[in-house]
């Protein structure tokens, strides 16, 4: 034994002899150069390309990174044995991707590629104002070299889309809204956000089934159209306007665009807006992906109408002259030019001019209880290009609630009180609001709840029965009052004209006679 030991601790030496012997006869820069040119001859041979993602380029984080990590981790085709769980800030999913060294393969039109993602300790840094974590992380990702311009390019773009689409998915919806009007905080932003939480979507969503599936279709298009709007030369933007009764679900349809869609809502309250480059500045921070909404923009502020501005004069110079001198135009607002001064020109351009298309995908959504009073130039095409019109509770969207609430399938009512509701739902004339309200009292009780439901919609009929009636009465008694009126006045202009008539009858008679005694 004592003779192995001496025989290990000569071999020890004799290489420790050695390597201080090719540390002086080769220098270090020969040894890089050595083994620059080894690496050289390797991938010369080698049928593989060696891409490297590092986590941190420089001192700022590569975005690249992010989306292969992402990607990875809703990539199914998966080979490690550890997988590293995660959950991102306003998350409410949990996403899975490689572990420390570990590998996975992916395919894409019909390549196959490897990824590995490697982690090594970082050497000892010197100052740096921005510290570095302990770790080196990357992803190393291996192709063969006869498929590197076949998929390089189109793979990293498909993994940067498909990345956001993820990031969007499972990061939670965001509310923004304008409460310090348009001005900034101490980061830049004039917009203050909260966790959309809503849980409308378009199942749950008491509209008529085939409207519901062209909104979606046209939402659907919106947002696969990229090219479309590129190619047409269009901006990459959309608006709706939802009018209809109060209480027809016209907040719900938004929300359940945002779930549909996976944007984010942007709640612009004009009234703490005052001017129009305000209003630009709110435009310029939002976000691409996004819904800018509007609710009761009627309601909002007092918007020069044109037509009534320039139709006071009857010529055409004088009509243009008093529309842009108007106080409103000129960024005037109220007696003493002081408070709101958004224009109607100013709306105009937010929705559809230039600086429109300073963020891309964005949809525009106005609300509004009366559309008869917004002016003709923002309901166009163009600015609103779909009127989506929210009536009151129709039969298909009953069926909806009740199952929303009492969980009745198709089938499961009644033939005979649904007839009843058939009848009896368009004389009524609830909105979505009043019957989910009668649903709710009832719901632990499903037989209770429909009938209660029908009574109520039956009262609700007759009501407007008697009301119509009543003012149909009204209508009739004054067209007979008007009737009773006009002959009186007709007649005395009659009897005027008759007896002129016969005036001048009798004097012509006489001069005939006085003729003929001559």
């Amino acid at each position: 034994m004592k003779e192995y030991w001496t025989s290990l601790a000569s071999l020890l030496g004799v290489l420790a002899f050695c390597q201080s012997l090719l540390q002086t006869v080769f220098p270090p820069e020969l040894r890089f150069a050595f083994l620059k040119l080894a690496s050289k001859i390797f991938h010369w041979f080698s049928s593989y390309y060696y891409f490297d993602i590092t986590e941190i380029d420089g001192v700022n984080t590569n975005e690249l990174y992010n989306a292969v990590q992402l990607y990875l981790s809703a990539t199914v085709s998966v080979t490690g044995t550890r997988l590293s769980l995660t959950r991102a800030l306003n998350s409410s999913a949990i996403t899975f991707g490689l572990s420390n060294n570990d590998c996975m393969v992916d395919t894409f039109n019909g390549v196959t590629v490897l990824w590995e993602h490697v982690v090594t300790q970082r050497q000892s840094q010197t100052f740096s104002w921005r510290p570095l974590p302990e770790e080196k992380r990357g992803f190393t990702l291996r192709i063969k070299k006869k498929d590197k311009f076949l998929i390089l390019n189109s793979y990293l773009d498909f993994i940067m889309d498909k990345a956001n689409d993820i990031r969007r998915r499972n990061q939670d919806r965001l509310l923004y809204t304008n409460s310090r009007g348009g001005s900034l905080d101490s980061r830049g932003h004039p917009w203050e956000s909260v966790p959309f939480k809503h849980p409308s979507t378009f199942d749950t969503l008491a509209m008529d089934p085939k409207v519901k599936k062209e909104i979606m279709e046209d939402l659907q298009d919106f947002a696969n159209g990229q090219s479309f709007y590129q190619k047409t030369g269009r901006a990459w933007k959309r608006g709706y306007l939802l009018y209809g009764p109060p209480g027809t679900g016209k907040s719900s349809m938004i929300a359940a665009m945002a779930n549909f869609l996976g944007y984010d809502i942007y709640d612009l309250e004009l009234t703490e807006v005052h001017t129009n480059s305000e209003l630009r500045k709110l435009l310029m921070k939002t976000s691409s992906k996004s819904i800018i909404v509007i609710e009761d923009i009627d309601c909002s502020i007092n918007l020069t109408n044109r037509k009534k501005n320039g139709g006071g004069d009857a010529s055409g110079g004088a009509a243009m002259r008093t529309y842009y001198d108007s106080p409103e135009m000129r960024g005037v607002s109220g007696e003493e030019g002081g408070g709101n001064s958004i224009t109607l020109s100013g709306l105009l351009n937010f929705t559809d001019g230039l600086w429109s298309c300073c963020g891309s995908e964005r949809i525009f959504v106005f609300t509004t209880n009366h559309i008869e009073k917004l002016d003709p130039a923002l309901l166009r095409s163009g600015r609103m290009d779909m009127h989506i019109f929210m009536s009151h509770c129709s039969f298909p969207a009953l069926k909806i609630l009740l199952k929303n609430y009492l969980g009745f399938e198709e089938g499961d009512l009644d033939e005979e009180i649904a007839k009843e509701f058939e009848e009896v739902l368009d004389k009524a004339g609830m909105t979505p609001a009043d019957v989910s309200e009668a649903l709710i009292k009832n719901r632990r009780d499903k037989d209770k709840a429909v009938r209660e439901l029908l009574e109520v919609l039956k009262v609700k009929a007759e009501k407007n029965k008697k009301s119509n009636a009543g003012s149909a009465e009204e209508e009739e008694e004054e067209q007979e009052k008007r009737a009773l009126e006009s002959p009186k006045v007709e007649g005395c202009g009659f009897e005027e004209e008759d007896s002129s008539c016969k005036k001048g009858g009798d004097e012509d008679q006489k001069q005939d006679d006085e003729k003929i005694e001559k």
